[in-house]
């Protein structure tokens, strides 16, 4: 295993360790950890965050004598995971990453009722796949956008906007989460001539000329 880390740092330092010998030894490495019971590899573990303060996955990977970061999200399925089974939390909340999922999985259907919606009161609305864009009477076209709800230290809840400038739609439906992030708190629709930034910091009440636009 020492020789791996040791292939590690010189293909970083010099480059004279090929590539396919580099990663001939890695496999080597990954392979012996399967020889390794959950345990052990997790004491292996729990001893380099007591000895180093933190973990990631540079740390592990340089570690002589330590299955790869590789190894342990396998083993575990993620490195989060196991992170977590030997009591270090990293400092970022990662949290958020199951909420970005679930409002990916929610676009959807927003978009669907959005279509529902315009095709009830007598327009003529497509999605065109390529863009998520909405199409109405083949005048003009929207964007959907979903903006999750970000709680701050003191509690005031905060809505960051991203607007896609290189689909440039005539209107862009921004949907705000509530606090919970499972419905949504209100809509903005945004006509394109007014949005001159790519980005957008929202509180629960902003200045007219942007709740003007608040439905």
């Amino acid at each position: 295993m020492n020789l791996a880390c040791g292939l590690s740092r010189r293909a970083r330092s010099d480059a004279i360790v090929e590539r396919e010998l580099f990663d001939a030894a890695r496999t080597i490495i990954n392979a012996r950890s399967f020889r390794l019971s959950d345990a052990e590899m997790l004491q292996a573990l729990k001893k380099l965050y007591q000895q180093r303060g933190m973990l990631s996955s540079v740390i592990i990977d340089e570690c002589n004598g330590m299955p790869s970061s590789s190894a342990y999200s396998s083993r575990f399925g993620s490195l989060l995971r196991a992170y977590s089974l030997v009591g270090f939390m990293p400092y970022r909340d990662y949290h958020y990453i199951k909420i970005n999922r679930e409002l990916r999985k929610l676009h959807p259907e927003v978009l669907h009722e959005v279509l529902g919606g315009l095709r009830g009161t007598g327009s003529d609305a497509w999605q065109d796949l390529r863009t998520d864009q909405v199409i109405v009477n083949g005048e003009f076209s929207l964007s959907v956008v979903i903006a999750r709800c970000i709680q701050t230290t003191t509690g005031l809840l905060r809505w960051i906007l991203r607007f896609d400038n290189s689909l440039a739609p005539d209107i862009t439906v921004v949907v705000r989460m509530n606090s919970s992030n499972l419905m949504p708190f209100d809509y903005y629709l945004f006509p394109r001539i007014d949005m001159l930034a790519e980005k957008l910091r929202l509180a629960e009440d902003n200045a007219l000329h942007l709740d003007a636009y608040r439905f």
